[in-house]
């Protein structure tokens, strides 16, 4: 199956959904998907902040939180996974070999920029047709409080057992675009390094390098 089959939509201007699938590493392209996917990103925050109005009596507060887990490079990566966007990816050869093709800011990206893709191609009733199609379970996971789990916490109730150990998260570097940032986060326990995490803002990388440790930990 094709990614417009998964997705239910044949895109009418077939360059669109190429660009979406180009990443700035490719190499002999001058269109990569960082402009889509900065619209993309708009689309499902409406999308989704629109559904969750209407379709459900929740707090401002309870929305936001749910919207934030719906639309999270975690929960966009997953989305992307399923729909084998990885395997269709234009990366650069570096890019390719570092396992781009599996980084979860690459698909959490790529799927932005494949919803903004359908926006332009579309509209935004289409579009939201999309959007409510693939990201149905992980709506109906963040409803139930499900969709992402809070790795930090997990992590500091099990290294609590020893009351000396001391967890500290830092950021080591960002990469991106103003508006669109990559966030690298190193994860010190007793002032040494144990583990990385990456993400679309501080608190997600740091989530994800506690999510990381604590699969080494667990496999001691």
């Amino acid at each position: 199956m094709t990614i417009e089959d998964k997705i239910g939509y044949c895109f009418k201007k077939r360059e669109l959904l190429k660009i979406a699938l180009t990443h700035s590493s490719h190499a002999g392209n001058t269109t990569n998907n960082e402009r889509l996917e900065f619209l993309g990103d708009a689309v499902l925050e409406l999308i989704i902040s629109e559904y969750l109005y209407f379709a459900h009596k929740l707090s401002e507060g309870k929305m936001t939180k749910i919207r934030s887990n719906i639309v999270c490079a975690e929960s966009l990566s997953k989305a992307a996974i399923e729909l084998e966007i990885g395997e269709h990816m234009l990366l650069g050869k570096g890019e390719i070999v570092t396992g781009g093709r599996r980084r979860k800011s690459n698909l959490a990206n790529a799927f932005e920029a494949l919803i903004g893709a359908v926006f332009l191609d579309s509209g935004f009733e289409q579009t939201r047709k999309v959007v409510l199609k693939i990201l149905d379970n992980n709506i109906k996971l963040a409803l139930k409080g499900s969709l992402v789990k809070d790795y930090k916490t997990e992590l500091q109730e099990f290294v609590q057992k020893n009351n000396e150990n001391v967890i500290v998260y830092k950021l080591s570097k960002s990469e991106g675009p103003e508006h669109n940032k990559t966030f690298f986060i190193d994860l010190f326990l007793n002032g040494t390094c144990v583990s990385n995490g990456i993400g679309k803002s501080k608190k997600e990388g740091e989530q994800d390098a506690a999510k990381n440790y604590l699969k080494v930990i667990r496999n001691l």
